[in-house]
Parts: structure tokens; sequence; C-alpha cells
């Protein structure tokens, strides 16, 4: 999946507006100009479609972390350290910290896409890319997830 897709799809699942849109990259550091959302919300074929950078994903996702959950507190002298690997994996992750799911949430998610999903399957998702038992999120896994989302949030059936 492409970033532009996700950032779609993420926006619809939520049901989020346009201004909603820009106070979320807002909150995570980043001004963005409303002509400048529409031209990342474009699909691909359709003219002034700009896709959608890492960052610029990253940016969305960390501000919809903010959002939700609030801004994460350090304890004085603490560092944060700031995820900034844009796979599938960390975009799940990120997904699961903003909406505060939690693993039976997201095997309720994947049941309402019509995925059926061990325990085991779904935390290897979520372990570090050097564990034995990690495993790769594909672009199917991830729109059945959005799928899925869509589903449980909205009540409605996802777009395709």
């Amino acid at each position: 999946m492409n970033n532009n897709d996700i950032l779609r799809r993420v926006r619809y699942a939520l049901d989020i507006s346009n201004p909603g849109m820009i106070e979320i990259f807002k909150l995570s550091g980043c001004t963005l100009e409303l002509p400048t959302l529409f031209k990342l919300l474009k699909k691909e074929e359709e003219d002034d479609f700009i896709p959608c950078s890492n960052p610029l994903l990253l940016f969305f996702l960390d501000g919809l972390i903010i959002q939700r959950r609030g801004k994460r507190e350090t304890a004085a002298g603490e560092s944060v350290k700031q995820d900034t690997s844009v796979n599938n994996n960390g975009i799940l992750k990120k997904l699961r910290i903003a909406l505060d799911l939690k693993e039976k949430d997201m095997l309720d998610v994947m049941q309402l896409a019509g995925v059926t999903l061990s325990k085991p399957e779904l935390t290897a998702l979520f372990r570090n890319k050097e564990h034995k038992h990690y495993k790769e999120c594909g672009d199917q896994f991830l729109r059945n997830f959005l799928n899925g989302l869509t589903k449980r949030i909205r009540g409605i059936a996802a777009e395709a």
C-alpha cells in the first residue's frame, strides 16, 4: 500500500474532517495547508496528485497518537526514542497505540475483515525485527485491518 492510500483509509475509517486532518498534522509539528492536503488525498491517476512522503505519514500517525492519547510524558533527563520506521508493522503499531487497541480488540477488528488470526500470529507483528518470531506485516494484512477498523468504528462496509 502506498502512503496516500493509508492516509485516505485512516481518514475515512476514523471519519476525520479536513480541518481535523490539518490539526492532527499540526499536533506533531507539521504545518500543512488545505490545498496540499487535498492533493495528498487524491488518487495517483488524478490531476495535482502529490505522493505522501514517509516523514509526512509519520507526522500524521504521531499527531493521531497525540490527539487520541495525549503527548507522551517523560521523566527528567529521559529522552523519547522516536520510531522512524515506515513499514506496515510500524504503521500498524502506531495505529494500535493511537486507538488504544488491546490484543482482543485487534483480533476482533481482523475478524470483522474476515480474517481469523491467533494471538501468537498477532504478537509476531509487534516484535522486534531481529526476534526469531518476528513476522512482516504485508499490504493485504494492513488493508484488511483498515477495512475491519472501518466496519468497527463506522459500522458500515469499507470501501474496496
